[in-house]
């Protein structure tokens, strides 16, 4: 309610400033012993295109000339000529106004339209994730370092495939709009290699693959761009950290890490679920292999068994922009203790985790972000059985597995 007054009272403010203009210029004029205020009222229609638009340039413009042909004040019978120039300055002002308003409102409209655009390839590129997929509850979101981008160098997707939920979080060598590219050839490759493949290791090749072409076909661009253009790219040093995960429907999660962050568990206090205090602690093993596009990879791939997600427990995917965000005193971000507060009590819910942290990242660094940051969390929300209890929900039966 205060804000919809506050902006009713700068319109209000807008639209009556020619007209308070227009009326100083003539009190001035008809106070003022020598006069000679009256080429300022060519100014008039100018401010009324800023502020309003071109019927008001147009109104302001017809009033201010009428005023500028009228005897005013007591110099007024003696600078007809003065007063004849003004009157042609205010239409040749107004005119141009008028010009200028006419562009700038269809250059607006350009610009709405290709922001629409934008928009609706970015969300298809990283699209809304379903809230559930066959009994694990999802939520991702994304902050882009980049202004008015809702896609940068962070890529995540979580699907219900036949061989269980597989999901991959990644990270693109630098940011923004550049790394678009990559993350659509990434994101392409895994969401149909997901489903058909089933051992975790050729998704992460195919992966790979898909990778090295995109590469290849941006080298040959560069080079049909002209010498160096592959260089001044840096192509030659392109690369993404991916973490692949599956979980099986016994709640058993098995990894491939290419040089990226392990997640974070958030463990349910012990008992019937109704206790407080989540804990969060990092999973992973082991020193992760080296991202994708630097090295060809193995012939063995080594699938670790992370861990073992139980009914109500949830995992928390980040990439490392979370935990490399800083304060103005130069202190990291403390991701590990946020977690566990957003969290809060049992049941996890995924979308409230990322609302909170998401809302702990902006507040610790000011709205300044030196990395784009992609959170997801994924909890176990299959029926479980309690000790000593007949089996119940935890959270919500889920249906058939969606995509």
């Amino acid at each position: 309610m205060i804000r919809t007054r506050a902006v009713r009272w700068r319109r209000g403010v807008v639209f009556a400033l020619p007209g308070l203009w227009v009326l100083g210029v003539v009190a001035w004029e008809l106070l003022s012993p020598r006069g000679q205020a009256v080429q300022l009222l060519a100014a008039a229609p100018a401010i009324a295109c800023a502020g309003t638009g071109r019927r008001q340039c147009v109104t302001a413009a017809g009033a201010c000339a009428i005023l500028a042909l009228l005897p005013l004040g007591s110099a007024g019978r003696v600078d007809a000529g003065i007063r004849a120039g003004t009157c042609c300055a205010i239409v040749a002002v107004a005119a141009a106004a008028c010009a200028i308003t006419v562009r700038r409102r269809r250059l607006l409209r350009e610009l709405e339209r290709a922001r629409e655009v934008a928009a609706t390839a970015q969300r298809v590129l990283l699209r809304p994730l379903p809230p559930r997929l066959d009994g694990i509850a999802v939520a991702g979101s994304h902050l882009s370092v980049s202004e008015g981008a809702l896609v940068g160098g962070d890529l995540y997707e979580a699907l219900a495939t036949p061989h269980g939920v597989r999901i991959i979080m990644g990270d693109v060598r630098g940011h923004g709009l550049t790394a678009i590219g990559t993350v659509a050839a990434v994101l392409g490759s895994f969401r149909e290699a997901a489903h058909d493949e089933p051992a975790l290791a050729d998704v992460l090749r195919r992966l790979d693959r898909a990778l090295q072409r995109h590469l290849c076909e941006r080298a040959r661009a560069g080079e049909r761009a002209g010498p160096g253009a592959e260089a001044e790219r840096g192509l030659g040093e392109e690369f993404v950290t991916v973490l692949l995960l599956e979980i099986r429907r016994d709640g058993v999660v098995t990894a491939l890490n290419c040089g990226h962050p392990w997640p974070y568990r958030l463990s349910c206090p012990a008992g019937d679920g109704d206790g407080i205090g989540v804990r969060a602690h990092a999973v992973g093993r082991g020193d992760p292999l080296p991202p994708l596009g630097l090295f060809p990879l193995p012939a063995e791939l080594p699938v670790a068994s992370l861990t073992r997600l139980l009914p109500g427990d949830a995992l928390v995917l980040h990439t490392d922009g979370a935990e490399d965000a800083r304060d103005a005193a130069g202190a990291f971000f403390p991701l590990a203790r946020v977690l566990g507060d957003a969290a809060g009590g049992a049941p996890i819910v995924p979308s409230r985790v990322i609302e909170r942290v998401q809302s702990a990242l902006l507040r610790h660094t000011g709205g300044r972000l030196s990395d784009d940051i992609a959170l997801l969390v994924l909890s176990n929300d299959r029926r479980c059985r309690a000790q000593g209890r007949e089996p119940r929900p935890c959270l919500a039966r889920s249906g058939r597995p969606r995509r």
